[in-house]
Order: structure tokens, then C-alpha cells, then sequence
């Protein structure tokens, strides 16, 4: 949902990249001009320069959270959604590799916007799994959520900000079947006032699958989600890598950010990255019966 920055990838949070100047991460690059452009092809060159990587780390416990709630395709809603890059790896045979390649291509930077659509149209079908989950996209990012709709990659998409506004009565009916909710970038941005309404128009109680920057806390997200029946549990290990720091200044505030937080950066931002950590929010019957660790395998 690209929410206050943001975006997509929906907010890198970068600041970073994603995402920006809210919730104190101004000393943090700004990669705002990519998040919200008429395709991604900006998106993947700038970024791809970074080394930005979440979705790919993401794919693999995306696709074993679904699995595990349900044995037929379900609906998943991806909050901070940006271009639908989420969408694209649970539901097709690509890797994030594969999308940096196809964007950044000579073909690709021949093409018009429209042409590009109608290409990817034609790329992702023929990609697609048989078992293909929904995934409702959220973002603020108006454009990027219509180029997500116009290939394919959405269901249904909603440029909305929860933060700022409730949800519409269309989004809201939208969600009901919701069994998992994805995020993969902006925790920094959101609140317990983007999930609450959600959780409420859901027919199901959801499982909530957030990669979450080291460098911020997602206790009040959490917190928030309690009064849902949902209990979130942190990956102990591993870390995934998001992106390499833009410049030592950055680095150094991420190293400091994340001391402060308690946790230890040696071998992970001491070594050149922003690392992300996995939060997992599920009823409590489910953390018993599947343990954390089942999903967290590196392999997709």
C-alpha cells in the first residue's frame, strides 16, 4: 500500500526503500519517484542497483503460509502492494531474478507504457500456476495499482490510504474472504487503523505475514492485532537481507537503530544490508499446531 511514503514494495521501507520521512526514518534514502509511475520498469532499474531483494525472500514463506490455510486457492490481500510484484511471484513461475531481468530488458525500454502492458499480459499468462491463489492488492500508489490490475497481477486493487481514511464499503466487501494478509514493505508507515478494519470485514479470522526492517519496532502493529485473537511470533533466524546501503551515513544509522532496538547488527547491517525479519500474527490453536520455523526455510 505504498502507505505514507511509501510504496510499494511496496514501501521498501526504505524510508527505505522505501520509505521516507514519517515515523523518523528521514535518515534514510528516499526512493519515493519509483513507487508510483505508469510501470515498473523504473521501479527494477533503480532498485535492482541496490541489490533490493524482500519479494524473493518473501516467495518462498508467502507460498507455505497460503498452503498451510488452505489445500484450494485462497484469497490473499497484499498490503503496500505497489506494481503487484508479490502477486507475481506467489502465483507464477518466475523469481524475482527472472522480473529484474524482463524489466530492465532492451525490450522492455523500447516499449510505450501500453505496449509494456500488453506484453506482460501475454508474459505473465503464460507463467501462471494452475493453482493460482486471489490476491487483492492495497496501495496508495494509484498508478501502480492499475498497471497490476491491467496484466493480470490483481484480482481487485484499491488505491486507499487506512491511515487517513476508513476503507470503502468496496474494499471492505472485497476482503471478506481474506484467509492471508502480506506485507513485504511500510510496516514503518502502518498502524493498527490500516489492519483493524480489515480484520473486522474478514469472514475468517487471517494469518498476517509482515517482513518487517530490524531497524523499527512492529510491537504496536502487534499489539493492535491482539484484540483479533491473533498472536505474533518473530522469526528468531534467519534474517533476510532487503537492500545495500546507499552510503555509510546510512549504514550507520541502521547500525545504531538497530542497536537501540536490542538486537545485535554484526554479520547482518555491519556487513552492507538493511535486514528484514519475518512476523507472523495467527490464532493461537495455529502457533501450536505449526511452529514458526515451518515456514521460514530459504528455499521457495
Amino acid at each position: 500500500m505504498t502507505y505514507v511514503r511509501h510504496h510499494g514494495q511496496g514501501n521498501l521501507e526504505s524510508a527505505a526503500p522505501g520509505d521516507a520521512s514519517a515515523c523518523g526514518q528521514t535518515e534514510m534514502t528516499s526512493f519515493d519517484e519509483v513507487y508510483d509511475q505508469p510501470d515498473p520498469r523504473h521501479f527494477f532499474r533503480l532498485l535492482g542497483r541496490w541489490d533490493y531483494q524482500t519479494p524473493h525472500h518473501a516467495q518462498g514463506v508467502f507460498r507455505r503460509v497460503a498452503a498451510a490455510r488452505a489445500a484450494a486457492p485462497l484469497t490473499v490481500l497484499d498490503l503496500c502492494c505497489s506494481y503487484g510484484i508479490n502477486a507475481a511471484l506467489l502465483n507464477h513461475d518466475l523469481t524475482l531474478e527472472d522480473l529484474y531481468a524482463h524489466y530492465t530488458s532492451p525490450q522492455a525500454a523500447a516499449l510505450t507504457t501500453a505496449e509494456l502492458i500488453e506484453w506482460d499480459r501475454v508474459y505473465y499468462a503464460a507463467h501462471r500456476l494452475p493453482d493460482a491463489h486471489r490476491v487483492i492488492g492495497l496501495d496508495i500508489a494509484a498508478n501502480a495499482i492499475s498497471y497490476a490490475l491491467a496484466v493480470g497481477l490483481l484480482d481487485e486493487g484499491f488505491a486507499e490510504n487506512l491511515e487517513a481514511a476508513p476503507p470503502t464499503p468496496a474494499l471492505l466487501r472485497a476482503v471478506q474472504p481474506t484467509l492471508v494478509v502480506t506485507v513485504t514493505g511500510g510496516a514503518s508507515f502502518l498502524s493498527p487503523r490500516t489492519f483493524q478494519p480489515l480484520l473486522a470485514a474478514a469472514h475468517e479470522q487471517v494469518w498476517i505475514a509482515a517482513f518487517v526492517l530490524r531497524t523499527g519496532s512492529y510491537r504496536h502493529i502487534a499489539d493492535g492485532l491482539t484484540p483479533h485473537g491473533l498472536i505474533t511470533e518473530k522469526a528468531a533466524a534467519p534474517s533476510y537481507r532487503q537492500r545495500r546501503f546507499t552510503s555509510v551515513h546510512e549504514q550507520r544509522y541502521a547500525i545504531t537503530a538497530v542497536t537501540a532496538a536490542g538486537e545485535d547488527p554484526r554479520g547482518r547491517e555491519t556487513d552492507g544490508y538493511f535486514h528484514t525479519e519475518l512476523h507472523l500474527s495467527r490464532p493461537a490453536k495455529d502457533t501450536a499446531a505449526l511452529p514458526l520455523t515451518t515456514f521460514t526455510s530459504e528455499s521457495v
